[in-house]
């Protein structure tokens, strides 16, 4: 089977290996779809954390089941799947205390353990996803919009609470997208006003800001001088975490997707004077895939509008550098297999 490869920063190579045979407890999958998300573009710039090379890339993916399942009950050779991507031990204490996402030893496709960018792949049979109802291309997105659903299920949003979300990339989106879902008053703030208008006209935020253009007075107007409860940074970018402290209320949350190599800090007089509190978001659980599942079958998350370039497999090596440069306008980019 065809496999692709990122054998070091900046360096593709495609190689032909042996399809996965069977084997007890796992189920062989066909990939259709496989979604670029900001994992696979910083792996191949040699800026992702937890990271080794060489890899195949690739975790959010569309796929068919290509084998016999061991149980042949619930899922059955040729029904549409997605998987959690993420392969946690089930021992350790986050395990133990119902924290798969962020296990101890977890095994993440494309980051830990080679990933989808290849014809066949083989996973555990506990991980799929059901995608009974949903296309290939929506298929593709649900590990990120989880990533999303996940972030405002711990950040505890609540309706009519003005929440901040900072960066209008695909996972800011998804972010977004579930922070509607939980009427919250959502206002999205980029440095790029086509972004913004874009979560403003397909994922219905209610306010939009723009980082450059006096952020912190225009939030203040917003919220009429007091400012927001939740501010969840999508960026990774140090100067956008280390601004959060600005635009949040006392006693607000802040919460971080977006993950920053190097250390960050806070005004610790300011950081304490808002009792603020402050955790990370990663990954995501089941209760959140079966979320997004639910609400893109319901209408109630709008992922085709994210879908901004198509790539055919075989050029992938080619043309992936391109998806780097700001003037593409990527959104998502999906690779198409069949």
């Amino acid at each position: 089977m065809k496999q692709i490869i990122c054998l070091e920063p900046g360096k593709f190579e495609r190689r032909e290996v042996e399809t996965p045979t069977s084997e007890v407890g796992k189920v062989i999958l066909k990939v259709k779809r496989i979604g670029i998300c900001g994992t696979d573009l910083h792996a191949y710039e040699g800026m992702q954390p937890f990271f080794s090379y060489p890899r195949v890339l690739g975790h959010e993916l569309a796929c068919e089941i290509a084998g016999e399942t061991t149980t042949g009950l619930r899922y059955q050779k040729g029904d549409h799947v997605t998987f959690i991507p993420y392969f946690p031990c089930h021992t350790c204490i986050a395990c133990r205390n119902g924290k798969p996402n962020c296990c101890t030893n977890i095994q993440g496709a494309g980051v830990h353990i080679d990933g989808g960018m290849t014809e066949y792949i083989q996973i555990p049979e506990y991980a799929l996803i059901d995608g009974k109802g949903l296309t290939f291309d929506e298929l593709a997105m649900v590990e990120p919009m989880a990533i999303g659903a996940h972030a405002i299920r711990i950040t505890e949003i609540s309706a009519d609470e003005y929440v901040l979300i900072t960066g209008a990339g695909p996972i800011g989106l998804g972010v977004m997208a579930f922070a509607k879902i939980s009427r919250a008053k959502v206002i999205a703030m980029d440095v790029n006003n086509d972004r913004l208008e874009f979560a403003k006209k397909y994922f219905g935020v209610d306010y939009t800001v723009n980082a450059l253009e006096n952020p912190a007075e225009q939030i203040r107007k917003i919220t009429n001088g007091e400012m927001v409860t939740a501010v969840i940074d999508a960026t990774g970018n140090k100067r956008a975490i280390e601004g959060s402290l600005e635009f949040l209320a006392h006693g607000g949350r802040i919460t971080m997707v977006g993950i920053q190599r190097e250390a960050f800090s806070f005004n610790h007089p300011e950081f304490h004077k808002r009792e603020t509190t402050l955790r990370s978001s990663r990954n995501a659980t089941r209760e959140d895939f079966d979320q997004v599942v639910e609400n893109i079958r319901n209408g109630k998350v709008n992922v085709a509008a994210l879908i901004s370039h198509r790539l055919p497999f075989d050029s992938l090596p080619e043309i992936f550098p391109q998806l780097l440069n700001p003037q593409m306008g990527v959104i998502k980019a999906i690779v198409e297999l069949d």
